[in-house]
């Protein structure tokens, strides 16, 4: 539920990202107030994500799906450049997303199993 929650944060992070452009510097009201509305959403839900996931990996997965929110967006809306390098680099923030949760999954399991035994052998003196 954690990683859900992380990643709709992100989602709510491309928001912002994108609403801040349209706020022009913050000289447009609805664009601004989206924007402070979704930093809102997306810190309190990171806030939330971190009471049971890693710091460095779930901040790593939240910024991550906002730059690839953003960049795609700006692909898609802006006609920002789609050239071949650039979606190289997006594949490799993807793979880096799922490799940390991935790997983030397997150490909090170990860790949990090694806290177990280390309950289990403090108790048995």
């Amino acid at each position: 539920m954690a990683w859900l929650i992380l990643f709709i944060a992100g989602l709510f992070e491309t928001v912002w990202a994108v609403s801040l452009k349209y706020s022009e510097g913050f000289t447009r009201l609805w664009p601004t107030v989206i924007t402070i509305a979704a930093m809102a959403v997306s810190l309190y839900l990171l806030a939330l994500a971190l009471k049971s996931l890693p710091l460095g990996s779930a901040y790593a997965v939240w910024t991550g799906v906002g730059a690839l929110g953003a960049v795609i967006y700006g692909i898609i809306a802006f006609g920002e450049s789609k050239d071949l390098l650039k979606l190289l680099f997006i594949a490799m923030i993807l793979g880096g997303i799922i490799g940390l949760r991935s790997v983030s999954e397997k150490s909090s399991a170990l860790q949990k199993t090694e806290h177990g035994k280390a309950v289990n052998i403090e108790s048995e003196t």
